[in-house]
C-alpha cells in the first residue's frame, strides 16, 4: 500500500530529472507514473559530522613535464646551460660539433669561478656577419598564439669586440619569421636586456632562433621567453590555461611538490625546498627524478628548473584559496629505488629543513625564512596548518624518523598538523605496520595511497566504513583506476574509471568523519612528454582538456556541501547493491540539500527519493554526466565529450522521483 501511495502521488507531478548527455537518450521530466525500482529516504537529522574544507583537493608533482613545459610558462628549456649535458635543447644549424673551426662561430659552456646554484653561462665567438645561429627547441617546441605579446630577456656580458645586436626569432618548423625583438648589449658587466614582442601567428612546435650582429665574444646566461598572458598576469608567472582549469575545481587544498619527486632516487637527488626560493636565477637546477625511470618513456632532457618552487606553491594555494599542503623528506630516498638512508645522527638538517619552511611559511619578517619570504613580495604570512613528513616510506626506518619530526616540530609548532604516511599501497604489511606505529603515536592523519583497476574501486566503497572514528584521520592523497595495470602506459583516462571512481567518493564522503582529504592523482600529463598514465588533465603547448576523472573530481569539489546527513534504502547504506551508490549533504552556506547519486549499472534505475526531518522547495537543480561507451575519453579534439549537463527537476511533498541513466553520476540540489 505504501509503493502504491508513492507511484500515484509521482503520478501528479513531474517526476523525472532532466538528463542529457552525448551518446545518450535524453531523459525529460513526464506527468505519467513511472514503476519505482528503488525508494531512498534522506533523514535531514543533524549526524553531527563535518565535511571538512579540505575534503576535495589538489595534489600536484612534477611527473609528465608538468612543471617546466607545463605550469611553468617558461619556453625557453635549459634557459642557463645547466644540464648535466649542457648544451640539450640548444642547436647551432651552421656548426661542426666536432670542430671549433667554424665560419661564422661556436658556442662553449663555461663554469663561473665562484662556487654557486648558477653554475655556468654560454660563452659566444662570433667570427663574422654570415650569421652564427642558436636555435633553442623548447619543451617539444613552443606553443605560440596569433597577436599574442611575449616576454624575452637575456643577461649578457660583451668580453671582446664588438657585438652589437642580439636578435631574438620565434620560428616555425620550415623557418618562417612568426615574430622578433632586438636588444643591443652594451656593457662589459653582467647585465639583464629585455624586450617585447607580438607573435603574427599561432604556431604549436614554434622555435626561438637567436642570430648576433658585429663580430667579438659576448657571454649570455637566462635566457628566457614567457607569455605575458600568464595566470593573474605575473611577470614569469604560470600558464593560464592550466591554473584556470585548477582554479575552477575549488580546491580545499593544494598539495605539493610530490610525490616520489620528493624522496628522490638518491638522497643528493632529493627535493630541497630551500633551493626553490629567492631569486630565480640562483635557483639550484636538479635533474628530473621521472628523466628516465620507465623504459617505456624515457626522457633524458627531463630537469627541474624551480622557476615554479615553493613560494609559488605557497602563492597559487592562495590564488585558489586552497590550504597549502607541502610534503618534506625524511631522510629517506625513494624505496622503489635506492632506499638511501639517513643515519640517525645526521637527521637533524633534515629537521631543522621542516622547521625553517614553517617559518618562511608563517614567521613574522623579524625572522630569517619569514625575512626571505617578505623579500620575495610577500611579508604576510601564509598561514600554512598542515606539513607532510615522507612520501610513500615504509618500515621501521620511516616510523624511527616520523618520531624525531614529530617531536621537533610539536615541540616548537604544536598547532601544526603533521600528515604521516602508510606506504605506497593500501593493504599489505607494510600498511598494517605503518598504522600500528602511526597510531600508537597518536599520528593526526596518515596519508593512503592506491593505484587500483576499476572494480576495485566500485567493491570498496565501504572501505572505511569500519575505520576507527577515534583513531588517525585519512588522506586519501593519491589514488586513480588504473585500466590496465599501475605505471603502464596503455592505462586509459576512460569511462569506466572516472565512474569508478565517483563511485568510490561516496564512500569518502559518507566517511567524512574519518576522511579529511582527498586527491586524485597524478594531476597532469603532456601530451609529447608524459611517462604515467593516467592523469587528471592532459596539455600540449597550447591547449589542455580535463579528462573524464577531471570532470568527476571536480563535480564532487564543487559541490561539497558542509555537513553530512543519512541516505539509506531499507534502512541500509547505499553502497553498491544493483550498481547504486549514494550519498547526502547539506551546504549551510547556500541552504541546500545536495544528492549525489552514483549508477554504475548497465540499466536505468527509477528512484525515489524521500526527504524526512526538515522542509525543502519543490525546484531540484540537476547535474548529470554519463556514456554508453565504458570505453570513451575526452580528448583535444573533443575536450567535452564527457561532461556534466545541467537539468531540473520538481520536487512533491519531499519525494523526489527521478531516473538515473545507465552509467552515469547525477547531483540533485534543492534549496532547504
Amino acid at each position: 500500500m505504501k509503493n502504491m501511495t508513492r507511484v500515484l502521488l509521482l503520478a501528479l507531478v513531474m517526476v523525472l530529472g532532466f538528463y542529457s548527455c552525448k551518446n545518450q537518450e535524453e531523459t525529460k521530466a513526464d506527468d505519467s507514473a513511472i514503476e519505482i525500482d528503488r525508494e531512498l529516504v534522506v533523514s535531514m537529522e543533524d549526524t553531527g559530522i563535518k565535511i571538512q574544507p579540505t575534503m576535495y583537493g589538489i595534489f600536484f608533482e612534477d611527473i609528465n613535464f608538468a612543471a617546466d613545459g607545463g605550469l611553468y610558462a617558461e619556453m625557453i628549456k635549459n634557459r642557463s646551460f645547466e644540464f648535466t649535458l649542457p648544451k640539450t635543447g640548444w642547436v647551432e644549424p651552421n656548426s661542426d660539433r666536432h670542430s671549433y673551426n667554424n665560419e661564422s662561430g661556436f658556442l662553449s659552456v663555461i663554469k663561473y669561478s665562484d662556487e654557486g646554484t648558477n653554475h655556468n653561462f654560454a660563452r659566444v665567438v662570433v667570427k663574422n656577419d654570415e650569421g652564427y645561429v642558436l636555435i633553442n627547441e623548447g619543451f617539444r617546441g613552443m606553443g605560440v598564439k596569433e597577436g599574442a605579446q611575449y616576454d624575452f630577456s637575456v643577461d649578457a656580458a660583451k668580453r671582446s669586440g664588438d657585438i652589437q645586436k642580439i636578435k631574438l626569432q620565434v620560428i616555425d618548423s620550415l623557418g618562417n619569421v612568426l615574430g622578433e625583438t632586438v636588444v643591443s648589449p652594451d656593457s662589459d658587466s653582467w647585465k639583464t636586456y629585455e624586450s617585447t614582442f607580438k607573435v603574427s601567428k599561432t604556431e604549436m612546435r614554434a622555435r626561438v632562433k637567436i642570430t648576433f650582429e658585429g663580430e667579438g665574444e659576448i657571454d649570455l646566461d637566462m635566457i628566457s621567453l614567457f607569455p605575458q598572458d600568464t595566470w593573474k598576469g605575473r611577470k614569469k608567472g604560470l600558464r593560464k590555461d592550466l591554473v584556470q582549469l585548477l582554479d575552477d575545481m575549488n580546491p580545499g587544498f593544494l598539495r605539493f611538490p610530490g610525490g616520489c619527486i620528493v624522496e628522490g632516487r638518491t638522497l643528493a637527488r632529493r627535493y630541497q625546498w630551500k633551493k626553490t626560493v629567492g631569486d630565480i636565477e640562483d635557483r639550484e637546477i636538479l635533474v628530473n627524478r621521472w628523466n628516465t625511470e620507465f623504459a617505456h618513456r624515457p626522457t633524458p632532457d627531463y630537469y627541474q628548473s624551480f622557476g615554479l618552487g615553493f613560494f609559488e606553491y605557497f602563492q597559487l594555494s592562495e590564488d585558489m584559496g586552497a590550504e597549502p599542503l607541502p610534503i618534506l623528506g625524511c631522510g629517506i630516498a625513494c624505496q622503489f629505488n635506492t632506499g638511501e638512508l639517513v643515519p640517525m645522527d645526521e637527521l637533524d638538517p633534515y629537521v631543522q629543513d621542516a622547521l625553517d619552511l614553517i617559518e618562511f611559511a608563517n614567521g613574522d619578517t623579524d625572522t630569517p625564512w619569514g625575512q626571505v619570504r617578505a623579500d620575495m613580495g610577500h611579508p604576510e604570512p601564509f598561514n600554512m596548518k598542515y606539513i607532510g613528513i615522507g612520501n610513500e616510506q615504509w618500515g621501521p626506518a620511516y616510523i624511527e624518523r616520523y618520531k624525531v619530526f614529530q617531536e621537533a616540530i610539536k615541540s616548537k609548532y604544536p598547532e601544526i598538523i603533521i600528515v604521516s604516511g602508510s606506504g605506497p599501497f593500501p593493504e599489505g604489511d607494510y600498511f598494517e605496520y605503518g598504522w600500528e606505529q602511526l597510531k600508537q603515536m597518536n599520528a593526526e592523519i596518515v596519508d593512503e595511497h592506491y593505484y587500483k583497476p576499476p572494480e576495485w574501486f566500485r567493491e570498496n566503497a565501504d572501505r572505511y566504513d569500519s575505520y576507527d572514528r577515534n583513531g588517525p584521520k585519512v588522506f586519501a592523497g593519491e589514488y586513480a583506476a588504473q585500466t590496465v595495470a599501475i605505471a603502464s602506459p596503455d592505462n586509459k583516462n576512460n569511462w569506466e574509471s572516472a565512474l569508478s571512481e565517483a563511485a568510490f567518493m561516496t564512500g569518502l564522503e559518507r566517511n567524512a568523519e574519518v576522511v579529511h582529504l582527498t586527491s586524485y592523482a597524478p594531476l597532469m600529463a603532456h601530451a609529447d612528454g608524459w611517462q604515467w598514465t593516467p592523469d587528471m588533465i592532459w596539455f600540449n603547448n597550447l591547449e589542455s582538456f580535463g579528462t573524464p576523472n577531471y570532470q568527476v573530481q571536480k563535480m564532487y569539489s564543487t559541490n561539497p556541501g558542509t555537513d553530512l546527513l543519512r541516505i539509506t534504502e531499507n534502512g541500509d547504506k547505499i553502497i553498491g547493491k544493483d550498481g547504486l551508490y549514494a550519498t547526502a549533504v547539506k551546504d549551510v552556506n547556500t541552504n541546500e540539500l545536495i544528492i549525489k547519486v552514483v549508477n554504475t549499472s548497465g540499466q536505468n534505475q527509477n528512484l525515489s527519493i524521500q526527504v524526512e526531518g526538515g522542509s525543502i522547495t519543490t525546484n531540484v537543480s540537476v547535474l548529470t554526466m554519463g556514456m554508453d561507451d565504458l570505453e570513451a575519453e575526452n580528448s583535444f579534439e573533443d575536450p567535452l565529450k564527457i561532461s556534466p549537463n545541467g537539468g531540473s527537476a520538481t520536487m512533491e511533498r519531499n519525494i523526489l522521483g527521478v531516473t538515473i541513466p545507465a552509467q552515469a553520476f547525477s547531483i540533485y540540489k534543492v534549496k532547504i
